[in-house]
């Protein structure tokens, strides 16, 4: 009796991830817009950034946007007014990864 055999026994209710369906991914409740989101260069205060913008979906799910792609990318930035704020000019970057989320993107300015 191998050790996977002698857990089903103590813990029969539990349902282990191999025997399980696929795992929904992180990006499945993220609702995807017809509009592109809009990617803007910017100055502000003589530093650069760059703004997101155009999004119509819930507010929770912009805002989980906009924390994956900071991560994603390790800067800092905030979420207001409809708005993401990434510190710092990251336009393609952040273009590549939404469109593998598949978002459409459009580029805004310089």
């Amino acid at each position: 009796m191998d050790l996977q055999d002698q857990l089903k026994n103590l813990f029969p209710d539990h349902v282990s991830e191999e025997n399980s369906e696929e795992n929904p991914s992180k990006d499945q409740g993220i609702w995807l817009q017809d509009e592109p989101i809009l990617c803007k260069y910017e100055k502000r205060k003589g530093k650069p950034i760059t703004i997101l913008e155009g999004y119509t979906g819930a507010d929770d799910d912009f805002k989980k946007l906009a924390k994956e792609l900071k991560q994603k990318l390790s800067v800092g930035g905030s979420f207001k007014d409809d708005k993401i704020i990434i510190q710092g000019d990251y336009r393609d970057k952040i273009m590549q990864i939404l469109k593998d989320k598949g978002f459409n993107v459009k580029r805004v300015g310089g």
